[in-house]
């Protein structure tokens, strides 16, 4: 075995020769288990190889390239920098009844928020209303807070540079329908939400005349085919 105890990666001993080890594994709760088993088992446990020849086992990989990490403890800023640059398209979806505090402050944040426009599914809210939005603000990957909800998951998508964020009330049947199906319609879907549409409406959002009225792109559009508001 050998100590690796560099910066990027969190601390840990290899193998000497073949590494074998996955430094970022953590030990499945009964949530992580639940969560993965709603994608297919040819989908879970994808192993990729870094150039050092260490091993990191994605816990879910879609037919559309999403990585979906299911993040159960907390991740110390260094080491989920370090995953976001290995898989280029991450998913992140975070377990938010693990603190007690955590629901309650996101839903009150939620509840002090600004709807955009018409669409009352996305709000801006203050990040210093949360602590669990503060510790995931600056990630640069999608996320999406399990809140214990059956309907909904609570998605980070954007920060803007004067402590607020964008949140959407999202659909959690949608989003295991788009990432566990296998037609690429549904993959192009999901990337055109997070690629085109949700930053065009922060953008036309926080471009307009303070004066006038918000149109929202969103609901110029006609639905995407399976999805409400």
């Amino acid at each position: 075995m050998v100590a690796r105890c560099g910066e990027v990666r969190v601390w840990h001993w290899a193998h000497i020769g073949r590494l074998l080890c996955d430094p970022w594994w953590e030990n499945e709760t009964e949530w992580h288990r639940s969560w993965k088993n709603q994608f297919p088992d040819d989908c879970q446990e994808i192993v990729h190889s870094a150039e050092d020849g260490e091993r990191h086992i994605a816990d879910v990989k879609t037919v559309g390239g999403w990585v979906i990490e299911f993040q159960h403890s907390y991740i110390k800023p260094e080491e989920r920098r370090s995953r976001e640059g290995f898989y280029p398209k991450l998913i992140w979806v975070v377990n938010g009844t693990r603190r007690k505090k955590d629901r309650a402050q996101l839903i009150r944040a939620w509840n002090d928020g600004v709807a955009i426009g018409e669409n009352s599914l996305v709000r801006k809210v203050y990040l210093d209303d949360c602590g669990l939005l503060r510790e995931w603000a600056d990630s640069n990957a999608p996320i999406f807070f399990d809140l214990g909800e059956t309907e909904a998951l609570w998605w980070l998508f954007a920060k803007t540079n004067n402590g607020w964020a964008y949140i959407h009330r999202f659909s959690r049947a949608q989003f295991i329908e788009w990432h566990r199906s296998t037609a690429t319609e549904a993959a192009r879907q999901f990337t055109e939400f997070v690629t085109e549409m949700l930053p065009k409406l922060i953008a036309n959002y926080e471009s307009r005349p303070r004066a006038q009225p918000f149109r929202d792109p969103l609901q110029l559009r006609r639905p995407l085919r399976g999805f409400r508001f």
